[in-house]
This record gives structure tokens, C-alpha cells and sequence, in this order.
């Protein structure tokens, strides 16, 4: 619920709109895993909010902390017993944390791990927000930084991210800035252009990964229903209705998308847009033969989009020693895979 919602049902049981702050506060602010821990409340009006409402709090199963870089990777437990993980990153400029969207994920990417098992259900905003604050708790300092890009697709569970960002960057909650916030589409051309008309002033990733359609089509499956021309075009569509630079997510594959030719290509696509290509060397899974492109070949990529004059940075490795790609220790967890070794937990 928003604050204004809380107020209002609270006044319909006959609370004081005060309360309904003192509740959101507890919840948002102070990070309260449950109604008990909000000792300005009364007794009585705790039970009571107790057997009104259902209070959203992740049970933490499993915390890997990488020994490479501090990455550290959660696995959280959701109340129907459904697994979701996320990522907290430590950089210079702040504390960033990835989030998942979805039970499992429907797009079907080649490379992913994420879909995998297949999609279970969306996550509600609530299910969203508490992978923030659990990790806030578990590490005692503040998130700067959010990123929708763990498992599942934001733009496959749209009514939900949006109340979701509206929850996070209110002035009564965290209140993480729109521009601190990222969300990562496969490219769901529809969603894309509705989620410009809502005017916020997050940044939104596209998961490119190849500059042609039958690439594309070769990675993600998606690219069998929307052509690359069609993403363009609702790439100039957001920036024009934001004003935000879109960023292009480009996964390196030995041998399938790392070549000169790809990135001459690559090039040609990204030139007429405002855009950013953030290049990331392919984090392996076992169940696929997918390769990463060497090092030599990663930056002659980049130095390929620097000589025309294309902005591309290439993605720090974070977590590589703890499952760090997006659905394998859900995977692992569910029994799906052994258990990796070398793992760092805490």
C-alpha cells in the first residue's frame, strides 16, 4: 500500500490517519520485519493490523559472499515456499543491489539460467521491496542503487514494477532516487512504449545482445516476435517521451557475437540513438556450450566502438565464484544442480 491507501484504510476501521504514517514509517523507513517490532503502537493495534493485513517479509535461506570482491549473493524463501535471489555490490560511488521480478522466468534466453525451470509466478512490489531491506538489514548500510535485473522479465509483471518504483523512490519510504534505478527488458516492444508514457526518470536496459535479427533470434526467443528495427524505434520512443538515455546490455559469446563485423554492426544501431553499451563478458552455465570471448577479443570489441566514436564501458566481473549469474543458486537450491565448490558462505 502507499501511504495515502494506508491512512485511508486505517481511517475506515476507525484509526487516526497519524498511525497509518507510524505504520508506513516502521515498514519503509526503520525497515520492520514485522508489526511486533513497531513498539510505538499499542498492543491492541498491533494484533489488529496483525489479522488485517499480510505483512511481507523474506525468510534469508543462504548468503554467499565472494572471496574475489565481497559480491554477496541471497537466496531468499517467499511465503508459498518459492525461492528468488539477489545480488548486493559494493562500488565507490555506492551500494548497489539486484533484484529479482519473477518466480522463474518465461523468455527463455540461451544463456540465462533464469529461465531454465520455467516461470512460476510474478513477484508482488511488496516481494520486491523486501529483497532491499532484507539486504539493508543483513549488511547495515544503505542501498544507493537498484537494479531490476535478476530473475524474470519487470516488463512480463508491468503493474506490479511500477507500484514497486513508485514504493521505492517515495519521499515517505527509502526514497532511492528515480535516476538510481534501472530496469533491464528482454525487449517487449508494447511494454517498452508504455513504460515511456509514464514519464519516470529511470534508466531503462535493453538486453541487445546481438546486431541482427537472426542473431538475436538465435539467443532470444523474443526476438521471433519483435524485429531489432521495431526495439529501435521504441528505444527513440523513450528517450523522446523521457528524455533518459537508454542503455544497450550486450553479452559477449565466444564465437557467436564478438566479432569486428558484430560490432561494425553494433555500431550502425547504436549511432543514431543516444545510448550507452555496457559490454559484458557472458557469465557460463553448465547446461549450455556458450563460451566467454577472451580477453583480447573484449577489447578489441570496445575499441572497435571507441574508433566510432560509440560510448561502451565493459561490466566488472562481479561474483564469479558464487553463482553470481542470474538463476543458478535458485537452480541449486532447488536440486536441479550439485553443489558448486569453492563457495564462500556466510
Amino acid at each position: 500500500m502507499s501511504l495515502a491507501e494506508l491512512q485511508d484504510d486505517l481511517g475506515q476501521r476507525g484509526e487516526k490517519p497519524f498511525r497509518g504514517k507510524q505504520i508506513y514509517q516502521w515498514m519503509h523507513v526503520k525497515l520492520a520485519r514485522d508489526f511486533g517490532e513497531m513498539t510505538n503502537l499499542s498492543k491492541v493495534l498491533r494484533e489488529n493490523c496483525e489479522s488485517w493485513y499480510t505483512y511481507t517479509s523474506l525468510k534469508t535461506l543462504r548468503v554467499q559472499e565472494s572471496r574475489i570482491d565481497g559480491t554477496k549473493k541471497f537466496l531468499f524463501e517467499l511465503s508459498d515456499g518459492n525461492v528468488v535471489e539477489s545480488v548486493w555490490m559494493k562500488y565507490r560511488h555506492g551500494n548497489s543491489v539486484c533484484i529479482s521480478s519473477q518466480v522463474g522466468c518465461r523468455m527463455g534466453c540461451r544463456f540465462c539460467a533464469s529461465t531454465l525451470d520455467g516461470w512460476e509466478r510474478n513477484l508482488l512490489p511488496s516481494e520486491m521491496l523486501d529483497q532491499i531491506y532484507a539486504i539493508t538489514r543483513h549488511t547495515g548500510e544503505r542501498v544507493s542503487n537498484v537494479v531490476v535485473m535478476g530473475t524474470g522479465e519487470p516488463l512480463d509483471n508491468y503493474d506490479n514494477l511500477l507500484r514497486f518504483i513508485r514504493l521505492l523512490t517515495d519521499g515517505n519510504g527509502l526514497h532511492i532516487s528515480q535516476r538510481n534505478v534501472t530496469v533491464s527488458t528482454c525487449g517487449i516492444v508494447p511494454m517498452m512504449r508504455r513504460l515511456a508514457e509514464e514519464h519516470l526518470q529511470i534508466t531503462l536496459a535493453l538486453s541487445l545482445h546481438a546486431p541482427t535479427d537472426e542473431k538475436r533470434r538465435e539467443l532470444m526467443p523474443i526476438a521471433k516476435r519483435y524485429s531489432i528495427a521495431e526495439l529501435m524505434e521504441a528505444c527513440k520512443y523513450y528517450f523522446e517521451q523521457t528524455g533518459r538515455r537508454i542503455t544497450f546490455e550486450y553479452s559477449l559469446v565466444g564465437g557467436v557475437n564478438d566479432t569486428q563485423e558484430d560490432a561494425e554492426q553494433l555500431t550502425a544501431l547504436a549511432k543514431p540513438l543516444n545510448c550507452h553499451i555496457n559490454l559484458i563478458p557472458v557469465n557460463p552455465i553448465r547446461e549450455r556450450d556458450y563460451v566467454q570471448s577472451d580477453a583480447g577479443k573484449v577489447r578489441a570489441f570496445q575499441n572497435k566502438l571507441e574508433k566510432n566514436k560509440i560510448n561502451g564501458t565493459i561490466r566488472r566481473e562481479m561474483g564469479r565464484d558464487i553463482d553470481g549469474a542470474c538463476g543458478q543458486l535458485r537452480r541449486r537450491h532447488i536440486g536441479s544442480l550439485p553443489d558448486s565448490e569453492g563457495v564462500g558462505r556466510a
